[in-house]
């Protein structure tokens, strides 16, 4: 929405890399497709399917609506129609996402994309909307009764009340910040709102009651960016107070006969009143009859893909809901007659018949009606990329534009130069291909296709022979706020200088008229500290390796200098050992892998789905690695299922394709297993042998192997500890592939340790690392960190609950209809028949295995791929599935007494589900006739609530990386972690790291000098934030943090800039407290140790005492009012008068110039 812009939505912002193609397939099929025609079948191959769309759409006036036979399909056309679109906005019409008539809350993200989709249709000009059948048949709200958009413009008059009133009545839900599509936040005489649909939110300032100005504003540091004269609000819900007649009517015809019909009725009356409810996802189609196509204005274009797909694919969706809905009813879970939740296709076909109509075939044709577009599919390559190289060089001879669409771009540029055909390598292509010319594009597109004997698109279907799924993302908007920021009454926090504490809240005190906000820290005795709220750089938050609360320090004992000591000691002697390591390993000499040929290329292109960003920087640094002449010793972290095994694989493939055998260690032989099946997957087509030496072979199987590794005819083994036994003896070893090390013994490791000086070595690690601590090893360990998920679309759905047969019921049968499989955890072995039984009585059809960590390690390996492979639908076990095996198809999971575990077992547990497109349902059970501590009431909230923003997810996260931390240092370093607190031990890691490096290894570059500690200040000023200011505790505590963080006269400056900008006009006590974050930083490089005030005097303590230099500055000055000590700089408070604060700055300024000069 530029200044000045029409009042219509905007659409996905396009990066349109392939809009030159566009341009020229619409140059083509245009004569083709004449504008008014009523009806046009067109014979399109499915791979031009999107393009053909997108050039339909780009020269159309009007909004085109592509209807697509499924959701998969959908989103599949929709992430493709990005690339070919530039200036049409794009929005994909979505389902939702709840099971048939399932009371469940809404994921409001759904229905923001839904009213912008619906908001585009109904406009003019432009536009490209994907919907399924499913989705466009869904009943919703027709038009004018949906809520109102708002248009805002610079100068307008509506009161700042007013605005959000209207706000709040499009359907956006007010909060403390506006950092998703479909909020916003109000801040005195500013209001922030993010429009449904669009790439940012505007900042909206008034001027009493009139629009001053509007401004872009940037989310990761919620500055406003850019003035426009305009913004365009549009509706973010599709039904507003209109709903409440329809509301009414709805109820009259329920029976309140059960707690789930009284449920239903209680949210309706909410409508009724004109209130706003959750549950707008389960009503909206209950409460209208009306479907999108009324969105449609007559005589709009409609493109239908395979129509007769679609209709099939609709009867089936519609036959499901009637199942569903009959079984509920039967079991009184939703009220009897509800009304249908959409229309069937006969309904559909109707409502769009008065619309022009495309149809795209995939096998149309002349003598079918059809007429076939000049477009072919392209010939495939099967990975044989020197006929690839001569054919695209014929294709160019010959006049046409060769336009290369490939993940591998780079390489294959490479590969023509070699067999000397030249191409361009260009990030888009914005004009139409040139014919002659051969270009390259590094993009993952579904296929390719031939446009007469103008173009030929070649993507890696053709080239490799497969199809790179792209694993859908959601759009992740918001800041992370620090921990600080979401801290709440109870939790734990470590001051540096006096330890473990309870934080008692955020409290305003008065001494001796000056008034500030102090942090209350609880210790041990009822002791209690107050701690400036301006001075929080001291404070941290606990985060220990266990879920047990650490106990508090004692003021005034020796207890917190002893423990850091402790602390210190162990931290120096691991940093000792690594650095010791580090210089061995840069001395020895290994083998020097070859850069990646031919095979490698294909290999890799191989891998069925877009590589996220850190796994493609973790492939690049472990190749990086393998091609020096030192052995590479390198750790990858990242959970289960975020793609660290395909670095492996990329890794072994390299170091076979150059002669040299791998061995894959892993701690489990199912682990061994699964990784078999997978290296087996990738490397088929190879002559490559995998083998996998484990329990489940035979005596006589496991013979043959291990003489197939001493022959070297085994060119991957896999296996467990078995692989270090002494009887196998590899014949040319070159990698050694370490999954979760921290899982093998002493003795296992020692072996481990003596591999690791002679070749390559790569570990992988299930848990993440926090990034502060890989940031102090940086340099002694190398490490890549895979944390990017491969996002799926849905959210793992979660439910709070006490144990209910029925309900467990319900959710063990409705994962089997679709085909899935169940985790049932119950944490105690003792008992665990007893629920073996009791679930084989709930629901007798389901085959039941049961796990636990007290079965023979052969027994339990046996379970675990009996239900990897598929014998049994649900697994009874313990929580040893936490860090274990990645089982796409188990997409429930049921945790009894989840109130006894721990926040990150529980986050990790429920991580064990929804690594598919499914929708994952994690199922939280707590006893009903047992009291519940408010700890464990907390950690249930927590993981309810488990957002990505949330403070539970990041302390959750944090837990995890902290046992990721003691996996990666050793178990030892736990208790001592323990002891002071994570960011404590992190900070006495970098301290101990970089003083070794100077002494141990001086060429590695030290990082700048540390600054002194920060001065302790007490002037006569009321510093603080006041709570008519920022209203939010949270967000006043994050202000605090970073004004408290600020080390340099730029960042008072720029924080000044941002307060105005973020919360209106700067209060004095905030200037005050702006002014004394300066003086923080001056004095601190001065090297002041405290700025102490008494009736008479200003007295400036320096550290070790004044300096004869420092001594000339000040004097320097001519200021009859300042007298420079051998200690101190006096300033005499009396003479200064009111003068006092921009005295104080100039005599810092030249202390600080002197010292810094020292």
């Amino acid at each position: 929405m530029a200044g000045g812009g029409s009042c219509r939505p905007e659409g996905r912002a396009l990066a349109g890399e392939l809009v030159g193609l566009t341009a020229a397939i619409a140059d083509v099929i245009q004569p083709l497709v004449r504008a008014g025609a009523a009806s046009a079948r067109l014979g399109v191959p499915e791979t031009a399917k999107a393009p053909v769309a997108a050039a339909i759409a780009a020269r159309h006036g009007q909004p085109v609506l592509l209807l697509v036979p499924t959701p998969a399909r959908a989103q599949a056309i929709f992430e493709e129609l990005a690339f070919f679109l530039e200036d049409v906005p794009l929005a994909r019409l979505p389902e939702r996402e709840a099971l048939p008539y399932e009371f469940a809350r809404d994921d409001p993200s759904v229905w923001v994309e839904r009213a912008h989709a619906l908001g585009l249709l109904r406009a003019e000009g432009r536009a490209l909307v994907v919907a399924s059948w499913a989705a466009l048949s869904e009943h919703c709200a027709p038009p004018g009764i949906e809520a109102e958009g708002i248009t805002i413009t610079a100068g307008m008059g509506i009161r700042p009340g007013d605005l959000m009133v209207r706000l709040e009545g499009a359907g956006y839900a007010i909060e403390h910040l506006a950092d998703q599509p479909g909020t916003a936040s109000r801040r005195g005489g500013i209001i922030d709102v993010f429009p449904a649909g669009a790439e940012h939110p505007y900042r909206i300032e008034f001027f009493g009651d009139q629009v001053e100005s509007i401004r872009t504003l940037d989310l990761a540091s919620q500055r406003s960016t850019g003035r426009v004269d305009e913004a365009v609000v549009p509706p973010a819900a599709t039904s507003s107070h209109a709903a409440r007649d329809a509301a009414r009517a709805l109820a009259a015809g329920i029976d309140s006969d059960s707690d789930d019909a009284d449920l239903v009725l209680e949210q309706l009356q909410v409508i009724v009143t004109g209130g706003r409810s959750d549950y707008q996802g389960f009503f909206e189609p209950l409460l209208y009859e009306s479907t999108a196509i009324e969105h449609l204005a007559d005589g709009r274009l409609v493109i239908f893909d395979d129509a007769e797909d679609g209709e099939a694919a609709l009867a089936t969706v519609i036959e499901h809901e009637r199942r569903t809905r009959a079984e509920l009813e039967g079991r009184k879970a939703i009220p009897a007659e509800l009304p249908r939740l959409r229309e069937d296709a006969e309904v559909i076909r109707a409502g769009l018949s008065g619309s022009a109509a495309i149809h795209l075939q995939r096998f149309g044709s002349e003598e079918l009606g059809a007429k076939r577009l000049p477009l072919a599919a392209t010939p495939s390559f099967a990975g044989k990329l020197k006929p690839l190289a001569q054919q695209c060089a014929a294709w160019a001879k010959q006049g046409r534009a060769v336009v290369i669409v490939s993940q591998q771009a780079l390489r294959l540029a490479e590969l023509l130069d070699e067999e000397g055909v030249s191409a361009d390598l260009l990030r888009r292509l914005p004009e139409r291909p040139e014919g002659g010319r051969i270009t390259l594009t590094p993009i993952a597109l579904g296929g390719g296709f031939a446009l007469a004997d103008l173009v030929t698109v070649i993507t890696d279907a053709e080239v490799f022979g497969l199809r790179k799924r792209r694993r859908p993302t959601r759009t992740r908007h918001g800041i992370r706020s620090d921990l600080v920021s979401t801290l709440e009454v109870g939790d734990y926090l470590v001051h540096a200088d006096h330890g473990i504490a309870r934080y008692g809240g955020l409290i305003r005190r008065t001494v001796e008229g000056v008034e500030r906000e102090y942090l209350e820290l609880q210790y041990a005795d009822n002791d209690r500290l107050y701690v400036p709220a301006d001075q929080l750089e001291s404070v941290t938050r606990y985060v220990g390796p266990t879920d047990h609360p650490p106990s508090l320090t004692r003021l005034g004992s020796q207890e917190w200098s002893r423990a850091k000591r402790r602390v210190k000691q162990a931290v120096v002697e691991l940093a000792q050992d690594l650095i010791e390591l580090y210089a061995k390993r840069e001395v020895a000499r290994g083998h020097a892998f070859p850069p990646d040929g031919a095979w490698q290329m294909e290999m890799e292109a191989a891998f069925p789905f877009v590589e996220t960003a850190d796994q493609m920087l973790a492939i690049s640094e472990v190749k990086q690695d393998m091609e020096r002449t030192r052995p590479m010793d390198r750790l990858i972290c990242g959970d289960v299922g975020y793609g660290k095994t395909e670095v492996a694989i990329r890794g072994a493939f390299k170091a076979v394709t150059d002669g040299k055998q791998v061995a894959v260690l892993v701690p489990t032989t199912v682990l061994a297993e699964q990784h078999g099946n997978t290296f087996r997957e990738r490397v088929a087509g190879f002559p490559v042998r995998v083998e996998v030496l484990s329990r489940f072979r035979s005596e006589q199987e496991q013979r043959e192997i291990v003489a197939g590794i001493a022959s070297g005819e085994v060119d991957i083994a896999i296996g467990t500890h078995r692989l270090l036994q002494k009887d196998v003896q590899f014949k040319d070893l070159g990698l050694v592939v370490i999954d979760e090390e921290q899982r093998f013994g002493v003795s296992h490791k020692e072996r481990l340790k003596q591999m690791r000086a002679e070749v390559d070595t790569l570990t992988l690690s299930a848990t993440p690392i926090p990034r502060t601590l890989q940031m102090s090893l940086v340099g002694i360990r190398d490490m890549s960190t895979v944390m990017t998920p491969p996002e799926e679309r849905q959210p793992i759905r979660t439910y709070v609950l006490q144990w209910d047969d029925e309900l467990i019921r319900e959710a063990i049968d409705r994962e089997l209809q679709r085909g899935g499989q169940v985790y049932f955890v119950h944490n105690r072995v003792h008992n665990i028949e007893r629920i073996v039984t009791r679930l084989e009585k709930i629901i007798p059809e389901a085959r039941i295995g049961v796990g636990h960590g007290q079965m023979p390690e052969e027994q339990l390996e046996r379970v675990m791929a009996e239900f990897g492979v598929g014998d049994y639908d649900v697994l009874v076990c313990t929580t040893i599935i936490e860090s274990g095996l990645d089982i796409p198809n188990a997409n429930t999971i049921i945790i009894n007494d989840a109130n006894h575990l721990g926040l990150a077992q529980l986050y990790q547990l429920r991580g064990r589900v929804g690594r598919s497109a499914n929708r994952a349902y994690a199922y939280l059970l707590y006893d009903k006739d047992r009291a519940m501590s408010e700890t464990a009431q907390k950690r249930l909230e927590a993981i309810f609530e488990a957002t990505e923003l949330g403070a539970g997810f990041q302390i959750a996260l944090r837990d995890l990386e902290i046992r990721g931390a003691g996996n990666v240092l050793g178990t030892e370093q736990s208790g001592h972690i323990a002891a002071v607190g994570f960011d404590m031990y992190s900070k006495l890691v970098a301290e101990a790291v970089s003083a070794l490096k100077m002494t141990v290894t001086p060429d590695i570059p030290a990082g700048p000098e540390p600054l002194p500690p920060a001065p302790v200040i007490d002037l006569p000023l009321s510093a603080h934030i006041p709570e008519t200011y920022i209203e939010d505790v949270h967000a006043r505590l994050a202000v605090y943090q970073r004004v408290a963080e600020i080390e340099s006269v730029e960042g008072v400056a720029a924080m000044q800039e941002e307060l105005r900008d973020r919360f209106g006009g700067i209060p004095r006590s905030v200037e005050n407290l702006l002014y004394v974050s300066l003086v923080r930083s001056l004095g601190r490089r001065a090297h002041v140790e405290s700025i102490k005030t008494d009736e008479h005097m200003f007295h400036l303590r320096v550290r070790g005492g004044t300096t004869p230099g420092m001594r000339s500055a000040v004097e320097g000055l001519g200021l009859k009012q300042v007298v420079v000590g051998p200690n101190q700089v006096r300033i005499d408070r009396v003479g200064a008068g009111t003068n006092w604060m921009p005295l104080v700055v100039r005599v810092l300024r030249a202390m600080r110039g002197i010292a810094a000069a020292g």
